[in-house]
């Protein structure tokens, strides 16, 4: 009986172990099969950056073959040329691309409209706005009105058309759109919903999941029918490259770079060989350059910000009292001012930045010419002029041509008031070529 219970025992236990065994492997079979969701967060202006950023997550996803990527988007806006490739990107993905403009409180502002229209899925969350895209605020990069207006009406009519095109292939409300670019029209998420100018509004990820699960979604090589109540969530996040880009890009930190740049590089014209100032400041000056590339520069700001550069060398040549040091400062800020021509806040220097740079360029370069003119007004310490007035103490008498020691230096000299004898004090008149002309010398 013993050995029945045993082996009875034992034959349960082997039982359990192996429905266990058959549980894991459903379960961890279940979680391999789950389809995947990518996630990327853009909350910032649209630049190179943020379109460097969901290229990249569009590129990974559809690598992956995820079953979609979710963008969740806050943005004012930004620069049409990064705005137009992201759209690109978007409408040639082989996966559905669902923009979700999130938290509450969020908006998708001029560059965000497109962006939201071009994508399969559009979504909101409740206290969000859509709108607001007319072509002034996406940053055309220099582009002025002309006398007759026939450049923006340009540029106006190339971005309705643009608009209405997305919005048509993408089944949206075309009319609202075209308002949003020549009105600047913008709208909360409910009256977006009622308007068909977005397909849902979600308060979260998860129910965003919950509510798209079965939707079919149009895409290149044809519809697809969305599976997304057990799907796995991967966000992906910034490299440090992006982070470095995203950085420099900001226009306040590009035109630090810039100042950080012109100072180093007058440090090592103060200071030959100083190496240091002149490495740092080449470094600065080059990621600002970069930096510049992919904001809306205004060509009148880099001339005027070049000019008080040029003004700012010839202070350190010619004596204009201050002058060429003025001009260049005024020169400065004007630049600084005009450099970046867009209306987005988030793409214009801050008055913050650019009047401490100004002052502390312009009270560099003063204290500059201050320590030049005391240096010029002071007698000369060294060289011919500084010899003269120096006494020294004759080690050869002088009759009338001898050798004194100046300080600790023997130099031969002559004398024009009579014999100095050894020992006694003579100072120094004149210096001719290496001769010194000296008379005799009473200490009071």
């Amino acid at each position: 009986m013993l050995i029945s219970f045993r082996f009875l025992s034992m034959k349960r236990l082997l039982l359990l172990i192996l429905i266990s065994l058959v549980f894991s492997a459903g379960i961890l079979a279940a979680d391999i099969s789950a389809s995947v969701v990518k996630l990327i967060e853009v909350d910032g202006s649209i630049n190179p950056a943020s379109l460097r950023f969901i290229q990249r997550a569009i590129d990974q996803a559809n690598a992956e073959r995820a079953e979609a990527l979710i963008i969740q988007m806050d943005t004012p806006g930004g620069l049409m040329d990064s705005m137009r490739d992201i759209v690109k990107s978007i409408l040639g993905s082989e996966i559905p691309i669902i923009v979700y403009v999130a938290p509450s409180g969020s908006r998708a502002g001029s560059a965000g409209v497109f962006i939201t229209l071009a994508a399969h899925i559009a979504a909101m969350a409740p206290g969000t706005n859509i709108g607001a895209a007319h072509p002034v605020n996406l940053g055309m990069g220099g582009q002025k009105q002309d006398s007759s207006g026939v450049m923006e009406g340009k540029v106006l009519n190339d971005a309705v058309a643009f608009i209405r095109t997305i919005a048509e292939k993408r089944h949206r409300n075309a009319d609202w759109a075209e308002s949003a670019v020549s009105q600047s029209a913008s709208i909360t998420e409910t009256e977006a919903l009622e308007k068909n100018v977005i397909d849902l509004i979600a308060p979260s990820v998860d129910s965003l999941l919950i509510r798209l699960d079965g939707r079919e979604v149009e895409l290149p090589l044809g519809n697809r029918t969305l599976a997304l109540v057990n799907s796995r969530v991967e966000k992906i996040d910034l490299t440090w490259r992006d982070r470095l880009l995203g950085i420099i890009s900001d226009p306040n930190i590009a035109y630090v770079l810039m100042l950080l740049g012109i100072y180093g590089m007058f440090f090592e014209l103060y200071n030959p060989g100083a190496i240091v100032p002149g490495v740092v400041g080449g470094i600065c000056l080059i990621l600002a350059f970069f930096a510049f590339q992919s904001l809306p520069i205004n060509i009148a700001g880099v001339l005027l910000i070049a000019l008080a550069i040029i003004l700012f060398l010839l202070e350190i040549k010619v004596t204009s009292y201050g002058i060429l040091a003025i001009g260049g400062t005024i020169s400065l800020l004007l630049g600084s001012v005009m450099l970046i021509d867009t209306t987005v806040p988030e793409l214009r220097i801050s008055w913050g930045v650019i009047l401490p740079g100004a002052i502390l360029t312009a009270g560099f370069f003063f204290f500059a010419i201050l320590l030049s003119a005391k240096a010029q007004k002071s007698q000369p310490t060294t060289g011919k002029e500084g010899m003269i007035g120096e006494v020294g103490e004759v080690i050869q008498t002088l009759s009338p041509q001898g050798r004194i020691k100046v300080h600790g230096e023997i130099w031969t000299a002559r004398t024009l008031t009579g014999e100095i004898p050894v020992g006694a004090k003579a100072i120094v008149k004149k210096v001719d070529k290496m001769l010194l002309i000296v008379e005799s010398y009473t200490e009071q």
